[in-house]
Formats: C-alpha cells, structure tokens, sequence
C-alpha cells in the first residue's frame, strides 16, 4: 500500500514537468514549406534536449526525493556530474536527430544503418552513464535513496523521449 501513496505525486510531478517542457517546444507549423517546417522541427528538439529544463528537473526531483541536509549535500555534487556528461551525450543525439532531419526524405540504406547504430550506441552510452550515476549515489546514500533518484530521472527521461519521439517523422 505503501508504494502507491507516491503514484499521484509522481504523477502530478511527471504531468507538470511535461506540460512544461511542452509548452517550450514551438508547435511545428504544417503550412510552411517543408525545408522551413524541418528547420521549425529543429529548433524545437534543439530547445528540449538543451534547455534549461535543469531547474524543473531540481524542482522534481526537490519535491519527489525530500532529502535531510546531509543527503541533499550528498547528493547534488553527483547529479550536477551526471548533468554534465547527460549534456554531452544530448549534444550527440541533437547532431543525430539533425542528421536524420537532413536526410530524412532521401534516407540511404547505409544512412539508415548508421542513424540507427548511432542511435542504439546513444542509447547504451546513457544506460551506462546511469548505471556509474547509480553506483555513485548509492556509495554516498543508501540504497533506496539511490534508486529513488534513478526512478525519478528514468520518469523525466521518458517524457522528453516521448515528446522527441513523438515530434520526429517515421520513415514511410
């Protein structure tokens, strides 16, 4: 029972952090010429996978993990590191989803091939980065603290797949 106490929050938070990050990406504009639209679509993914969705980020994960002062000093230093290097691999899959948009309308099979196991790699090199992110808290927190956190940032994670997932073009 005690599990799903946290459903509505976890729900009201995930619900408020999307409505958020929605309401930053610009809708994409079916009207325009398609080179114009692609360029629209761009800026849009570009906003989402660099904005400063660090602070709502904070504010979930402030609001969900309700950490003592000895954990929330604990804590930070290592999130602000996995940030970082979350930026870096975000940085990848930005130039990705802009290459995909390039060639996303005379798609090669070798083209595809590559998007498709540079996707996979952006994939693994962010399970692997959540895994070192995951040891680390759990050397510094317990256990169930850790995990906590990784459930949370999983749930964020998913969102801000989702609305990229949802806003680029399938291959027909």
């Amino acid at each position: 029972m005690t599990v799903f106490r946290f459903i509505p929050v976890m729900l009201t938070a995930a619900v408020a952090f999307c409505v958020v990050a929605a309401a930053q990406q610009p809708q994409p504009a079916s009207t325009l010429p398609p080179a114009e639209a692609r360029e629209r679509n761009l800026a849009a993914y570009t906003e989402l996978l660099r904005s400063d969705l660090r602070s709502q980020k904070v504010a979930v994960i402030t609001q969900m993990m309700q950490f003592s002062d000895a954990e929330d000093k604990a804590f930070w230093p290592i999130y602000r590191a996995y940030e970082l290097e979350l930026s870096r691999i975000n940085d990848d899959r930005l130039a990705l989803i802009e290459k995909y948009a390039l060639v996303f309308d005379k798609l090669t099979p070798a083209a595809a091939s590559d998007i498709a196991t540079r996707s996979l790699d952006l994939e693994t090199r962010r399970t692997v980065l959540k895994q070192n992110y995951f040891n680390k808290l759990n050397s510094a927190l317990s256990p169930i603290t850790a995990v906590k956190a990784l459930q949370i940032e999983n749930q964020i994670q998913l969102l801000v797949d989702l609305q990229i997932a949802a806003a680029l073009p399938v291959l027909k």
